[in-house]
């Protein structure tokens, strides 16, 4: 709907995306987003990053076509700077975040503000939910999908209506954003569980619905996707080192994992080269429990809730054995702090605070 034929009983909304290397899905997540079924005024702020495809031109190319959308130089590519550049150059009473990767339903953005309006809530999210295209893509989104692969956060693996620790992207009173400072810039992954955090700090209510539902394109690669969970481990750890109370064991889980496996073979191996049979058999006994385990969850995940393709199901241990070791190895070797000094944030209207 058109911002001159917006109905006044609604708030405005910005939309804002940071985006980078999105040439392949951004057109289409844009696309959802003009076709909301709102009532209210609504603009998209696209914070593009350097990048090696054609992003910036298909954003431009969006931007020409319809007014309600701009684009703002991210010169970092960092997505938490993004975010608050597309948070600065709009001016909606409510902020949607939407991903490059994303495409939400036609009725997201009116279901996010009936959600803020009947919660009280300072940030309503809902269901990340992954669809791939190839048969890698569907044996990521299936993982991620599943406790095994990703543990039991409701915006992964569903749940009812409440409050909650995170959500999948988010929708904001612009008020609350300014309140707590915006992103952090200093954290280049993991920047809307910190973020969640410090809302919730100050007293705000974080609230989860499985009424906003979101598509997301898996990685389409073993690299892509390792280099994904490395991430999130390493940023994992950086959210540990400032804020120790958040430390948990679903935290814990894929780096003790991997420690466990890398520790077997090491036994394993030393139990073999000294001829020592116990050894070699308590060692090895830790990697292959492991394997074992990850094939029952791989079984179990093939079926449910679709059966999978049998090239997906072929992947399905591959791709589990990936994100765990990759978030696990991610989060033991840490995160190097961002050169950008981590007391100070941007503003949701752009100004320093410290």
């Amino acid at each position: 709907m058109a911002a001159s034929e917006a109905s006044p009983e609604w708030p405005s909304v910005s939309v804002i995306m940071p985006v980078a290397n999105e040439e392949r899905h951004l057109a289409a997540a844009v696309m959802r987003i003009l076709e909301q079924q709102y009532e209210g005024a609504l603009d998209i702020a696209i914070a593009v990053g350097p990048s090696r495809d054609a992003t910036r031109s298909v954003a431009d190319g969006l931007a020409a076509g319809d007014s309600r959308v701009r684009v703002v130089a991210n010169p970092t590519g960092r997505t938490p700077s993004g975010l608050n550049a597309a948070i600065a150059a709009t001016s909606g009473e409510i902020v949607v975040r939407v991903d490059g990767h994303a495409m939400i339903p036609e009725d997201y953005v009116r279901t996010a503000v009936q959600a803020l309006r009947e919660t009280g809530a300072d940030n309503v999210g809902g269901i990340m939910a992954a669809e791939g295209v190839t048969p890698f893509e569907c044996a990521v989104a299936r993982a991620m999908t599943s406790r095994f692969g990703v543990g039991g956060a409701a915006f992964h693996v569903g749940g009812d209506a409440g409050p909650a620790l995170t959500v999948y992207l988010g929708a904001f009173p612009r008020s609350a954003l300014t309140r707590v400072g915006g992103y952090d810039e200093s954290m280049v992954r993991a920047q809307d569980w910190e973020l969640n955090l410090r809302i919730r700090e100050s007293g705000g209510l974080i609230w989860f619905t499985p009424d906003m539902r979101v598509t997301y394109r898996p990685r389409p690669s073993i690299g892509a996707l390792a280099r994904q969970y490395h991430d999130y481990g390493r940023w994992r750890r950086e959210v540990v080192n400032r804020y120790p109370g958040t430390l948990s064991l679903r935290y814990l889980a894929p780096p003790l994992a991997l420690a466990a496996f890398a520790l077997g073979v090491a036994l394993g191996t030393v139990g073999l080269a000294a001829s020592l049979a116990w050894l070699a058999i308590v060692g090895f006994a830790l990697p292959l429990g492991y394997a074992v385990l990850i094939v029952l969850a791989s079984l179990l995940a093939r079926g449910s809730p679709t059966p999978l393709s049998t090239k997906s199901s072929a992947w399905l241990p591959v791709v589990f054995a990936t994100m765990h070791g990759a978030w696990g190895a991610g989060f033991w070797r840490g995160a190097r702090a961002s050169k950008a000094d981590p007391s100070r944030r941007t503003s949701a209207d752009g100004a320093d605070l410290t």
